[in-house]
């Protein structure tokens, strides 16, 4: 029996040579009807898993085995393995309480009906290459909510701006497997993604990031990010009241004007929606007042997404204060 593992490995000095020669390496396999051995990979699958468990510790995807067959066969199996489901190996963990280790070679010879191949393939299995056991490793099953820490960075076009930060939805997500690995978990941050020169509101679905154990569960396995991206543009605003705060309890107070004017600067939409009432201006007599002063400069208090104001009309506010009769 040939080896064939040795003359695939020489494909990659053949593939080299052209197409003539990679030809002549197919005719070799596919019409040559001669017996070879090759080493393989197949997917490892676990069936079973008792209820309320959960794999504690993650365990190989995949072995390499040997199979034989014709050239034919084994090339075939070469192109196809990829696309069926009956090609692998099946674990049945149906019994194991906590801890077990499978050693794979004896277990599949016991129980030859756990090495799933289909028989259209027409090639034999030999034996576990790699590994040579699995340790299996189960905890009791945990469900938890947790928030979601969403790593989208928005960077807005020259004129643009973003307003407000992005919105993840949903806020938060159930995750499910081992206690002990669910129970260490409080955050769950999506995949780090940058958008440049956004000039329109967006919406990203995103991934959450790959935890370094990947037997977590998610539900729902995604959320969507959300940017307010508008153009930006000022206004002016007009009859925002002037406020005194701290009085003493002895005096009256007068301001001068009573309501003032300036202009916002922000996101268009954004702007286009504040009213007089959301902007503060503010003296604080108790702090500011003196009796040789008459002009005070108040302080400016704008929603937190304005970018910024200006032009403050008047700029300076008179106080009338009198004292109160008894």
């Amino acid at each position: 029996m040939l080896d064939l593992k040795a003359l695939f490995d020489k494909q990659k000095i053949v593939l080299v040579l052209g197409p003539v020669g990679l030809a002549v390496l197919l005719w070799v396999f596919v019409v040559s009807g001669n017996i070879y051995s090759l080493d393989i990979n197949i997917p490892i699958e676990g069936r079973n898993l008792p209820a309320k468990k959960a794999l504690k510790e993650e365990v190989p995807d995949h072995a390499r085995i040997k199979l034989k067959g014709t050239g034919r066969a084994l090339f075939k199996t070469l192109l196809l393995k990829n696309f069926m489901s009956d090609f692998k190996l099946v674990l049945d963990l149906e019994r194991i309480s906590e801890e077990y280790d499978f050693y794979l070679n004896d277990y599949f010879e016991r129980y030859p009906q756990k090495v799933v191949i289909a028989p259209s393939l027409e090639v034999e299995y030999i034996e576990v290459i790699y590994p040579d056991s699995i340790h299996i490793s189960l905890d009791a099953y945990r469900e938890k909510v947790v928030s979601v820490d969403q790593q989208l960075l928005v960077l807005p076009s020259a004129g643009y701006t973003l307003v407000g930060d992005p919105v993840v939805t949903p806020k938060q997500v159930q995750i499910a497997g081992s206690r002990e690995i669910v129970e260490s978990i409080e955050l769950i941050a999506t995949v780090r993604d940058t958008i440049h020169d956004a000039i329109a509101p967006l919406t990203r679905i995103m991934q959450f990031e790959k935890l370094s154990n990947k037997l977590v569960e998610y539900n729902p396995n995604q959320v969507s990010v959300s940017a307010n991206v508008q153009p930006i543009s000022e206004r002016i605003i007009s009859d925002v009241q002037v406020s005194i705060r701290n009085i003493r309890p002895d005096v009256r107070v007068f301001p001068s004007p009573q309501s003032v004017s300036l202009t916002v600067i922000g996101g268009a939409d954004y702007i286009a929606a504040i009213q007089p009432d959301d902007i503060q201006v503010i003296i604080d007599f108790n702090k500011r007042w003196n009796p040789g002063q008459t002009w005070y400069e108040p302080d400016v208090e704008v929603p937190r997404h304005v970018i910024e104001w200006r032009d403050l009309s008047p700029r300076n506010i008179e106080l009338v204060v009198t004292r109160k009769t008894q």
